[in-house]
């Protein structure tokens, strides 16, 4: 069995980085994940989707979108961490 650095493997798989096709893994690793932490604290919190929706004044499908990684959009994504008592940090590299 062969190793790989994991940078290597990125490399492999999705080309370059900075190569379109390496964003758009990127882009949909961070909603993936993202959408993940929504929806393991909605569910901590005992919070069900309408609920979520009601508060944030958005469709329940809205928020099923947020939380499967497909519609995150940083100024929703703030609404509803917000709802769920999550902070978000920026810090420089």
């Amino acid at each position: 069995m062969k190793t790989m650095k994991a940078q290597d493997l990125l490399k492999e798989r999705y080309g370059e980085k900075g190569s379109e096709r390496r964003d758009k893994f990127r882009e949909e690793a961070y909603s993936y994940y993202f959408g993940e932490i929504i929806k393991n604290r909605r569910k901590e919190l005992h919070i069900s989707q309408e609920k979520l929706a009601e508060i944030v004044g958005k469709q329940r499908p809205y928020i099923s979108r947020i939380e499967n990684g497909e519609d995150v959009k940083i100024s929703n994504l703030l609404l509803v961490a917000n709802a769920l008592n999550l902070s978000m940090q920026l810090t420089p590299r």
